[in-house]
Formats: C-alpha cells, sequence, structure tokens
C-alpha cells in the first residue's frame, strides 16, 4: 500500500509507481478521500523482483502533534519528474488555515521547498518519521520557501479507512438520496453560512427523508470523515454498501438565522433503487439566492496563489 495525495490520482486511467531501483510496476486505486486529499494505491508484489522488494522499506509514523515551530524537516518527492529528489527546512507554523478553491485545510507549513512532483511526498523530521504528507505551495512573486503538508495525525485514521475498502459491486452501492452543492469558505463568508455540502434537494422517500436531512442542511461530516465538497460526498458514499448505518453530521438554521449542528443516523439504501432523476423530491430550496456555483475568475495579473505540488 502507497500513501498519495488524491489529487495526483484523480481521473488517472492507469498507475504506475517507480522504486528507488529504477524498475516500475502497476498499480490501482485502493481508495480515496478527495476532501481530505488523501490515495491509498496498491501495487500487487507478486509480479515484482525479490530484489526490488527488498529494497521497499516501510516508513515508521512520527506524531505530528509533538511538533514544534523551528524543528528540522526533510521533504522528499519527484520534483519536476527528474526522479526522487531531498530538500530541507524547518517547521515554520503549525495548524496552518490554507484556502484552497473548493475548501479550507489545516495543514503543515515549513520552508522546505515542494516543488511540481513532490504531492503526496513524504515529510520527515530529523529523526526521519513520517510527520506529513506533501500537499500545496504558495506561489507568489514576492513570497519563497511557503509549503504545506497534511499532518501525519489528520492523515492516519483517513488512510486506514481507505486500505479497509473493498470493492463494492454495482447491486451493492449505497445511496443517500440528496442533491446540493459545495459551499467552500469564500461562498461561506459571503452568505454568511457553514462550509460544506449545502442539501438543494432531498428526494422523495429515500434514506435521506427517512433520517430527517432536509433541503437548507449542511452537510459537514460524513461516517465520521469531515465533508467539505460534493465530490467528496459522493466519494464516501461510494465506498460503502447498501443497508450500512451511518452518522450524516448537519448544520441547520433556526429561526434566530444561526446555524445548530444536528447528528442524524442514515441507514444507506441501494443505488440500484434510486429514481433516475429528483423530479420527486420531497422538498427543494428555490430561493435563487440560495443558488450557488463553485466557478472563480480567472484573473491572470493576480501572482499569488496556492499551487499544488503535483
Amino acid at each position: 500500500m502507497i500513501v498519495t495525495n488524491n489529487h495526483v490520482v484523480a481521473d488517472a486511467k492507469s498507475l504506475s509507481v517507480g522504486f528507488v531501483d529504477g524498475k516500475s510496476a502497476s498499480a490501482t486505486i485502493r481508495g480515496t478521500d478527495s476532501d481530505a486529499d488523501l490515495a491509498v494505491v496498491e501495487v500487487d508484489t507478486k509480479n515484482m523482483k525479490s530484489s526490488t522488494l527488498k529494497k521497499i522499506a516501510v516508513i515508521t509514523l512520527g506524531d505530528s502533534s509533538k511538533l514544534q515551530t523551528g524543528e528540522r524537516a526533510i521533504a522528499i518527492g519527484n520534483a519536476l519528474g527528474y526522479g526522487q529528489s531531498v530538500t530541507g527546512g524547518y517547521i515554520s507554523a503549525l495548524n496552518r488555515q490554507v484556502q484552497l478553491t473548493d475548501k479550507t485545510m489545516t495543514l503543515i507549513q515549513t520552508d522546505a521547498a515542494i516543488n511540481p512532483g513532490n504531492s503526496g511526498g513524504a515529510l520527515l523530521n530529523s529523526k526521519g518519521e513520517l510527520i506529513g504528507i506533501n500537499t500545496v505551495k504558495y506561489s507568489s512573486e514576492d513570497v519563497e520557501g511557503m509549503g504545506y503538508a497534511i499532518p501525519i495525525n489528520t492523515a492516519k485514521p483517513i488512510i486506514n479507512k481507505l486500505i479497509k475498502n473493498e470493492a463494492t459491486s454495482e447491486s451493492e452501492q449505497a445511496y443517500l438520496g440528496v442533491s446540493g452543492q459545495t459551499i467552500d469558505s469564500s461562498m461561506a463568508s459571503q452568505f454568511d453560512m457553514p462550509s460544506g455540502v449545502y442539501v438543494q434537494q432531498v428526494i422523495k422517500s429515500s434514506p435521506a427523508q427517512k433520517a430527517g436531512i432536509s433541503a437548507g442542511d449542511v452537510i459537514v461530516s460524513f461516517n465520521g470523515s469531515n465533508v467539505s465538497t460534493m465530490d467528496g460526498l459522493k466519494e464516501k458514499i461510494s465506498n460503502l454498501k447498501a443497508g450500512k448505518k451511518v452518522k450524516v453530521v448537519v448544520k441547520r438554521q433556526n429561526q434566530m438565522g444561526t446555524y445548530e449542528k444536528k447528528t442524524l443516523t442514515v441507514t444507506l439504501g441501494k443505488k440500484s433503487d434510486a429514481p433516475s432523476t429528483s423530479s420527486n423530491s420531497s422538498n427543494s430550496n428555490s430561493n435563487n439566492s440560495n443558488s450557488y456555483n463553485n466557478n472563480y475568475n480567472n484573473e491572470s495579473s493576480n501572482s499569488q496563489y496556492y499551487s499544488f505540488g503535483q
């Protein structure tokens, strides 16, 4: 099993993993979580040479909760596709809130260079322990040395879930019964509402309706994992089998206009039983002010942006 970023493998038609001895092997995706930008890739070792297998070492996990600013940091990756590279620096800051296009992530900041090709690579401490997964850097004409990594303590439970994923047949795939829209941090600020997935419609007699999910709710957690995008929610549902009971956390607007958190238990239905259209939705929000889009204007003159170290 190999851990990387979701944006590294997203939409890939085939995968190949290169090893330290220059050999490569085909791989398959075991599981992905686009909200956390994590993925687990699986390599079939049966067809690999023993000489290559002997050179593979399992990394030791560190404890990112014990990190302190000023500690040494080492970033490993495949910068610009030239092969394995190593850069060094320091832990610049902890618990940085980094706003990306469709979500906000809490990351480790380092001045160890994270360049294109470093995504999914290891961020190590001075002991060689894994403390983070290199993810993104801040690109600007005025800024240098601002790279970011997912803390390993954040990634670990998600990775364990992805490793346990089993292929789900089409007849067993789960179904929730909502249509929704991603609310990123920019929209949340603009409309004074929580980030997450805004529920636009709930399908009549669906598992979502039976559990009490309503149009206008904002889904922020599903089955113990944070939800920040509609694609991420769909992905989490697709990894589960029909009949499974899951906890769904929503934020619902009360009469005072503030949002209250509610935890609902949903028994997922069969995707094959879902209606082909949402014309029979039980409720929908017709107020146009609650209709959002996730498109951003390209401002080529703006030289400051976050870029993935893919």
